[in-house]
């Protein structure tokens, strides 16, 4: 790897910028840093996948308080 290539994120750097990115609390610097380190696509498979999950786990206490 040259010292021009940005080195690629990993797994637990995409999970963390998803989660951070729901609360809505990032640095400039952590998103500038995630933007060149991350890929896109991945993103916004990890933003769908954590929405869908945030909706499954509100309909189960929903369920679980009125049922």
């Amino acid at each position: 790897m040259s010292a021009d290539t940005p080195k690629k994120g990993g797994f637990f750097k995409l999970i963390k910028a998803v989660c951070w990115s729901f609360f809505g609390v990032r640095r400039r610097a952590d998103l500038e840093s995630d933007a060149a380190q991350l890929n896109p696509l991945h993103l916004i498979a990890a933003g769908i996948i954590g929405a869908v999950l945030f909706i499954v786990v509100l309909l189960l206490i929903v369920r679980a308080v009125v049922g």
